[in-house]
């Protein structure tokens, strides 16, 4: 896909920092990928020790929610897409010359950081066309009550989730209803960019995965945002008595995702947790060297789907193991 050149105002600096890193070319060479490789698995260890109890519906301290949700400066991370979420808890922007689309609303508390985000870089909050969401957990949909009230933007929510989130989690976060549902497979098209929904289904029932097309340097990337594939400590897989499965189906549901996951072509990788494709680590990198992107990351992404998988599968033997004694 050939997307054509956005052009906006900007603050100066940010600007020019975004025209240079248009103007090079963004091939990740061999040893950069390694060293990032190697952050990226520790990254992947760090998240799924202690705080994946903050991704659970109301399990979540202050701590915890500040240590996710710090501010960090939006940037231009490839092509037409640009990162506006805090720390932890991501928000991707994903500009077109018909308007824009926003992926997650991070806390209720994320959404005034997400809107200073999108006005750093030097757009326009009405810009906003269409609001997608990767999952109903309050860590991503908490502020999409204030950010679809704040931009006017259409919200666009997966069948499975959008009916937790028209409840605000039983009352968790803000609640906001979907002037759409979606389903598995929808494309949702905005200025000449199309957004794909891949249910991915099992951390929530509506769990999506985003896909889209880049063209940055004049090449072309896959670009997939990961909803999640992470099975939550309080979660149960298999239905037993005095003990049932977290819902009906998420077995099955597990599987699914992991089939979608491994069949995505994935150039670029981004998720809804930085932690799961190392953001500070390839923020800092880029900084550093604007001429080489570590978002282009196939190897990473991989990586990501394999780790995961083998937590869920480690996770179903010990319940049945659980189970036969």
């Amino acid at each position: 896909m050939r997307l054509r050149t956005i052009q906006r105002s900007a603050s100066l600096l940010t600007t020019r920092d975004l025209e240079d890193r248009k103007a090079t070319p963004h091939n990740m060479p061999h040893k950069n990928i390694s060293q990032l490789f190697t952050i990226f698995v520790l990254a992947i260890a760090v998240e799924t020790a202690v705080p994946l109890l903050a991704h659970a519906q109301g399990q979540v301290t202050s701590d915890q929610i500040k240590a996710m949700n710090q501010p960090v400066p939006p940037f231009h991370a490839i092509g037409n897409i640009y990162y506006v979420g805090a720390s932890d808890i991501t928000s991707f922007l994903i500009v077109t010359p018909a308007g824009d689309f926003l992926l997650d609303g991070g806390f209720a508390d994320t959404a005034p950081q997400i809107e200073r985000n999108i006005q750093t870089l030097g757009f326009k909050l009405t810009d906003v066309k269409i609001l997608l969401n990767s999952h109903g957990h309050l860590d991503h949909a908490g502020g999409l009550a204030e950010l679809k009230a704040k931009t006017g933007a259409k919200l666009l929510l997966m069948a499975g989730d959008a009916e937790v989130i028209a409840t605000g989690g039983d009352g968790r976060f803000p609640a906001v209803k979907a002037d759409q549902v979606i389903h598995d497979g929808e494309k949702v098209s905005l200025g000449g960019v199309t957004m794909t929904a891949h249910l991915t289904p099992g951390h929530t029932r509506g769990c999506t995965t985003w896909t889209t097309a880049v063209q940055d340097a004049g090449t072309n990337y896959n670009v997939v945002f990961v909803g999640s594939a992470s099975v939550l400590p309080n979660y149960r897989l298999i239905d037993r008595p005095g003990k049932p499965a977290t819902y009906s189906g998420i077995q099955a549901d597990y599987e699914k995702t992991f089939r979608v996951l491994n069949s995505l072509p994935c150039d670029v990788f981004f998720g809804a947790h930085g932690s799961f494709f190392s953001l500070t680590a390839k923020r800092e990198a880029m900084a550093k060297n604007p001429a080489q992107n570590p978002f282009i990351d196939p190897d990473g992404y991989h990586a990501y789907v394999a780790h995961a998988e083998k937590v869920y599968q480690t996770e179903l033997e010990r319940e049945r193991s659980e189970q036969a004694n």
